[in-house]
C-alpha cells in the first residue's frame, strides 16, 4: 500500500475544482460560486461507480449522507485531496482508504451545535408535558386536560453524558431553566464545569441515581454500544424521563421498552435509533410513553446553511494551504511533517499503540505519560506525544481532534501529560512505552503498552498492561483477557471458526493467573459474535480495534 502525502496549490493562478455529491445547500454552492479561484459542480446522487470515474477529476469533494464514499470509489483518487463532510458522522466516508490515499477528510461538528442542542430540548419539553399525545387527542376531537398532567423542568435534575458541544450548550440552556446539571464524561478529569454550576462524577453508574431526566450526547463506539441497558436502567431514579439524540445504539432499545412497561422509565423521547428507518412495526412507535423524531437533530434551515458553508470554506482553506479545520483523519498527514524515517515509523507507532490500548481502558483517564528511550526521537518528541493522544482520544469524543488542538483538548478534561526522554536503547528496555493513570483503576496500577521499532522498520508491540509478547499491530485486532486455564485457546479458536473467521496471527501471554490473546483476523468479527465471546465462561474482556495496514 502506498501512502499519498496531501499537496498543496502549485501557484497562486490554480483554479480548484470543486464536487457536491450530494444536494448542499445553495448558500454553501453560491459561497464557492463567488470564490476566484474555484468552481463547483452539483452531482447529486451519483451510485458507487458513477462517482469512481469522476472523483479524480476534483480537487475536493463535499457530501453530506447520501453518498458512499468507499474504498472503491477511491481506487483512483486522481487529484483529489480533501473530502469534507457537510455535517458530523462520516460514517459514509472509508477512512481508511482515504487516508490510505493521503486526501484529508473533514467534517462541520461545530456548525450544528446549536440545532442539536435545541432539539433536544425540544424532546425534553414535549415528552415531560406530553406535547405528542396531547396534540394527536385534539385532532382526534377530545378535550382531556386531566390526562396529560405533566412534569415542570424547573428543579429537576438533568443528568448529561458526554458533557462536549452539545453538552455544555445543552448545559447552558438547563440552567436557564432552572434545572440542577449533572455531567459525566470519561475524558474530563474535573470535579465540576462551567465556574462550578455543573457537578461531574467519575464513572457513568455515579450519573443514572442523581438525575430526574438523562440525555446522551456521545459517539457510538464499544464503550457506549448498549450503555443504557437493564442492569444500568435499574440504577435511574423511577419514573427517569430518557432523551436520546446522539446515536442509535446507544440506549438498548428492547431493554428500555420492558423499564417502559414496568414503569421504571417514566417517558422515552428518541431521535435516533439502532436501525434507521425505525422499522414500522417496532414497539416503540406506537409506545403510549414515547416521543419520537426521524433523527432531526442538525435538521434546520440554518444548520443546514451553517455545514455547507462551512464544508465549503474548510476545503478551500486546506486547498490553499492556509489553515486545516475540522480534520478527522489527522493522521494521515504524519508524512507532511518534517521527519526523518525513523521517526516517521515512531510516529506511526506511537499511533497504532495507542489505538490498540484504548479499547481496554473503561475507566477515565487522567494523566498520560510517554518514555521515549532513544536520543534521536528527541526532537519529534512533541509529535509522537501528540499523535498519541489523538489515538487515545478522538474515538470518544464529537468533535475533531488534531494536531493543532489536540493539547489543548487535553488540557481543558483534565489529563496531565509527561514525555520522558531518555538513551537507553532497545537492549535495556522498550523504545516507546504509553503510560495511562486512570480513576478508579484497581490498585492504581497503570494500563501501558510498549513497542519498538526495529532495523526493518516495522512497528512491534511488546507489552500490553504487563503481558509481554512480540506482534505486530496492523490490521483487525482483537484482544481477549480470559482466565488461564486449559481449553481456551480452543474456546475462542471454535468461536471464530464457527464465524468462519480466519485467525491470520495470534500471540498469547500469561500473567498471574490470567491471559491475553491478541488476535489479527482477516475480517472484523460482527458485534453479535464478539458479544457471544464475551459471555463465554473464562472470558473476562472482549475488544477490537481495526488498525491500518502497513504502507510499502
Amino acid at each position: 500500500m502506498t501512502t499519498r502525502t496531501p499537496t498543496r496549490p502549485a501557484s497562486k493562478s490554480t483554479t480548484f475544482r470543486i464536487l457536491a455529491a450530494d444536494e448542499l445547500a445553495a448558500e454553501g454552492l453560491a459561497f464557492i460560486r463567488a470564490q476566484t479561484d474555484a468552481t463547483v459542480d452539483s452531482k447529486p446522487g451519483q451510485n458507487a461507480e458513477e462517482l469512481a470515474a469522476i472523483v479524480g477529476d476534483y480537487d475536493g469533494m463535499i457530501v453530506r449522507s447520501g453518498a458512499q464514499v468507499t474504498a472503491k470509489v477511491l481506487t483512483k483518487p486522481g487529484r483529489l485531496k480533501v473530502i469534507a463532510r457537510a455535517g458530523v458522522g462520516v460514517d459514509n466516508i472509508d477512512l481508511d482508504a482515504a487516508t490510505a490515499a493521503g486526501i484529508l477528510v473533514l467534517n462541520s461538528a461545530e456548525a450544528s451545535t446549536i440545532t442539536t442542542a435545541e432539539h433536544t430540548f425540544a424532546l425534553m419539553l414535549g415528552l415531560a408535558r406530553h406535547i405528542g399525545a396531547a396534540h394527536h387527542s385534539m385532532v382526534g376531537g377530545q378535550w382531556d386536560r386531566s390526562a396529560f398532567d405533566g412534569r415542570q423542568l424547573a428543579g429537576k435534575t438533568l443528568g448529561i453524558v458526554g458533557f462536549g458541544r452539545i453538552g455544555r450548550t445543552i448545559a447552558q440552556r438547563a440552567l436557564a431553566f432552572d434545572m440542577t446539571v449533572v455531567g459525566y464524561d470519561p475524558f474530563i478529569n474535573a470535579s465540576t464545569m462551567m465556574d462550578g454550576q455543573v457537578r461531574m462524577v467519575e464513572k457513568f453508574t455515579d450519573i443514572l441515581p442523581l438525575a430526574d431526566i438523562l440525555t446522551f450526547h456521545v459517539p457510538l463506539n464499544d464503550q457506549t454500544r448498549g450503555q443504557l441497558n437493564q442492569q444500568t436502567l435499574a440504577l435511574c431514579r423511577d419514573d427517569v424521563m430518557i432523551i436520546n439524540a446522539s446515536r442509535g445504539g446507544v440506549v438498548d432499545e428492547a431493554d428500555l421498552v420492558i423499564a417502559l412497561d414496568s414503569g421504571k422509565v417514566g417517558g422515552a423521547a428518541l431521535d435516533v435509533f439502532e436501525n434507521e428507518p425505525l422499522p414500522h412495526e417496532h414497539p416503540l412507535r406506537k409506545h403510549a410513553r414515547v416521543l419520537l423524531t426521524p433523527h432531526l437533530g442538525a435538521s434546520t434551515v440554518e444548520a443546514q446553511q451553517a455545514v455547507s458553508i462551512d464544508a465549503a470554506s474548510s476545503v478551500l482553506e486546506f486547498l490553499r494551504g492556509r489553515s486545516v479545520r475540522g480534520a478527522v483523519n489527522v493522521t494521515g498527514l504524519r508524512l507532511d511533517l518534517d521527519l526523518d524515517p525513523m521517526q516517521a515509523c515512531f510516529v506511526d507507532l506511537a499511533n497504532r499503540m495507542s489505538r490498540l490500548i484504548d479499547p481496554m481502558i473503561t475507566e477515565r483517564v487522567s494523566a498520560v505519560t510517554l518514555e521515549i528511550s532513544r536520543a534521536d526521537l528527541a526532537s519529534a518528541a512533541t509529535t509522537i506525544e501528540r499523535i498519541s493522544l489523538i489515538g487515545l482520544l478522538q474515538r470518544h469524543l464529537d468533535v475533531p481532534v488534531n494536531l493543532v488542538n489536540v493539547g489543548h483538548i487535553a488540557e481543558q478534561r483534565g489529563i496531565t501529560l509527561r514525555t520522558i526522554t531518555t538513551d537507553t536503547g532497545s537492549s535495556r528496555g522498550p523504545d516507546l512505552a504509553i503510560e495511562l493513570a486512570a480513576d478508579g483503576r484497581r490498585g492504581d496500577v497503570p494500563h501501558r503498552i510498549a513497542g519498538r521499532v526495529f532495523d526493518d522498520m516495522r512497528p512491534r508491540v511488546v507489552e500490553i498492561n504487563g503481558y509481554h509478547m512480540d506482534m505486530i499491530p496492523v490490521g483487525c485486532m482483537v484482544l481477549i483477557q480470559n482466565d488461564d486455564r486449559p481449553g481456551m485457546v480452543g474456546l475462542v479458536g471454535s468461536q471464530f471458526g464457527s464465524a468462519e473467521i480466519n485467525i491470520a496471527d495470534m500471540a498469547i501471554s500469561r500473567r498471574d493467573d490470567t491471559a491475553l490473546m491478541v488476535l489479527r483476523v482477516d475480517v472484523a468479527p460482527p458485534e453479535a459474535m464478539l458479544e457471544s465471546l464475551r459471555r463465554q465462561p473464562g472470558i473476562k474482556k472482549v475488544a477490537m480495534v481495526v488498525l491500518p495496514e502497513e504502507s510499502d
